[in-house]
């Protein structure tokens, strides 16, 4: 624990413990984002930043709302209550920030895990003991998340001497990734059944492949529509729009505030709008490229 950190849970420790009490679902979130602080940690440095915050927006805001209302008394007020706001949407943000780094991490290993499995169904095969799979995986395969995720019940047997299984069980509770759980608890009962493993991730790469393979089918449909969309009502548009104007200015006499307009909708707009359906289109590509 660093400096900050030891400052914030000794003044809002009692108060972060009573918050986490109430979210019941933080600890486990924060342990299946990765972040190496507990949830009263981290609590204690929102509120201690959220607080920081708060202190220096405060005279700032007042100082620049009294300079346009020319009024303190109003200034001060609307500054107290701009900061407490801005205050609470940070502490709202960050509360919520290991719930969107657990669902990164869950999105990197689902889009890997159709090669993964086929990876380690590869392995398998040449009846290698189970933790050695793992092991050979964890430090050759190349997959990220997940090669990470089997990483830990790697060093959960050679570091602190857990049998296979119960290593096993404790990463399905560490992990943010339901298809991985499933994985997992496949392996579990093969394990337990004493069925043939290298068959069972065999067959799980090939249900994962083609869901794999029904994703890619379904995404290039939605891209097809985004293009459409793209090109007919924002591109053409703007150029109808332009063009338009362009005349209309031409007839009425008015250039000024048209050539701002269009000027803003060319430089602006249109390429703020271009990285927008840059972000969606890479955010729903299977494989997240």
């Amino acid at each position: 624990m660093g400096f900050y950190s030891r400052l914030a849970f000794q003044l809002f420790g009692s108060l972060s413990d009573t918050i986490a009490y109430y979210l019941t679902d933080l600890k486990s979130i924060m342990k299946k984002s990765r972040l190496k602080v507990s949830a009263q940690e981290y609590i204690s440095s929102i509120l201690l930043t959220t607080f920081l915050f708060f202190l220096v927006s405060l005279p700032i805001l007042s100082f620049f709302f009294a300079y346009f209302f020319q009024e303190f008394l109003f200034a001060f007020i609307t500054a107290f209550t701009t900061s407490i706001v801005l205050s609470v949407i940070i502490f709202v943000i960050a509360l919520n920030y290991p719930a969107l780094v657990m669902q990164g991490r869950s999105k990197q290993i689902d889009n890997n895990l159709p090669f993964a499995a086929l990876y380690l169904s590869t392995v398998a095969g040449s009846k290698l003991p189970l933790h050695k799979t793992f092991e050979i995986f964890s430090k050759h395969s190349g997959y990220g998340e997940i090669a990470a995720e089997t990483g830990e019940i790697v060093n959960d047997v050679k570091s602190f001497g857990l049998d296979l299984n119960t290593a096993i069980e404790r990463q399905m509770e560490r992990t943010p990734s339901k298809a991985f759980t499933e994985l997992l608890w496949g392996i579990l009962s093969a394990i337990r059944s004493g069925a043939d493993l290298s068959i069972y991730l065999k067959e799980k790469a090939a249900s994962a492949m083609a869901e794999y393979r029904r994703k890619v089918y379904q995404f290039s449909h939605t891209l097809t529509l985004f293009i459409e969309l793209y090109l007919t009502s924002i591109v053409l548009g703007t150029i109808f729009f332009t063009i338009l104007t362009a005349i209309i200015a031409g007839i009425g006499g008015v250039q000024g505030n048209l050539i701002f307009l269009q000027s803003f909708l060319i430089f602006v707009f249109l390429p703020l709008i271009s990285i927008i359906f840059i972000l969606l289109i890479r955010s729903s590509t299977p494989g997240g490229e």
